[in-house]
């Protein structure tokens, strides 16, 4: 059974990046409209005016939140012109409505693929508007081929704004690296496990190995008193966190316990019970594809859950 999820996972990974089949079914009204109600489990909707009340509800029972326009990899100046327009836009009605929100956002969506220079301006645009409005922007992870890019945007714009923060995947090798050099900045780091299709001798594969060293990142953050998302659904490190957290009893503006809409809520709303801060994590938009193939892989059995949803 462990070796048959293990390879939904695999296969599901690797269609999360297929950028054809992504195109397709955003151009089939049928499939889209098919495949759209497995995604709603985990979408705060198509638009950001379907994604605020359901961000209010969550501020009013103690979550703070984050918003997302989903998407990666836009192909042209317009397109990415458009995205981070959306993102001003977001920033806009947080500040608003006083949201207690951040925003998050892949760089591949504001012009990475187009060049560095273009992805940072806009970035950087982005960043203006958030600090004025005193809201934290934190960068995605992407895929591998994108880990340099993606840290050499970040470190370039953190010299300029200390409201932007970074994921890191715990799962790839090269994070240990990446890790010791960024600890030593002030940007909050958000450390998720990592949910990407990766070359041969990469990554690690799910499994103890990894919950180890997830939580060797999450330690060295919170004994440092340096600000972290503890960005997992794995109700263990969950727990062995919760322990680090009592044992180096760091500020508690400097952590917080993060989920994604739609998964497993209930373990965050018992450490907000337990007096954790906690933020769930919401997407909006189009461009779910990629988004659901890696909610699915996660955890493969998930898949009934889907079709479940389609012939509701």
């Amino acid at each position: 059974m462990d070796e048959l999820l293990e390879l939904g996972s695999k296969a599901l990974r690797k269609a999360a990046l297929n950028i054809d089949a992504k195109e397709y079914i955003l151009k089939n009204e049928i499939l889209f409209k098919t495949l759209k109600k497995a995604a709603d489990r985990y979408s705060g909707g198509e638009t950001l005016e379907e994604t605020i009340p359901m961000v209010i509800s969550e501020n009013q029972i103690g979550n703070k939140c984050s918003i997302e326009f989903m998407g990666e990899s836009t192909k042209t100046i317009q397109e990415v012109t458009e995205v981070t327009d959306e993102f001003l836009r977001i920033v806009k009605e947080i500040k608003l409505q006083k949201l207690h929100s951040t925003i998050s956002l892949d760089l591949s969506h504001i012009g990475l693929n187009l060049s560095k220079e273009f992805c940072r301006e806009n970035l950087e645009k982005i960043c203006i508007d958030a600090k004025n409005a005193e809201i934290e922007v934190i960068v995605s992870a992407e895929d591998i081929e994108k880990t340099d890019a993606i840290l050499d945007v970040y470190k370039q714009s953190h010299k300029v704004f200390d409201n932007i923060a970074i994921t890191l995947q715990a799962y790839l090798y090269r994070t240990k690296e990446d890790f010791q050099e960024l600890i030593r900045e002030k940007g909050r780091i958000r450390i998720v496990k990592g949910a990407f299709e990766t070359p041969v001798g990469h990554s690690i594969s799910r499994g103890e190995l990894l919950d180890s060293v997830y939580l060797d990142y999450v330690e060295q953050l919170i004994s440092q008193n340096h600000k972290c998302s503890i960005a997992t659904h794995h109700h263990k490190i969950q727990q062995e966190a919760k322990a680090l957290i009592e044992k180096y009893k760091p500020n508690p503006n400097s952590y917080e316990f993060e989920s994604l809409y739609g998964i497993q809520t209930e373990q965050l709303a018992a450490l907000r019970e337990e007096g954790h801060p906690t933020k769930l994590y919401f997407v909006y938009g189009k461009e779910w594809y990629l988004y659901l193939c890696n909610r699915i892989a996660e955890h493969p059995l998930n898949i009934f859950r889907a079709l479940d949803d389609i012939v509701a």
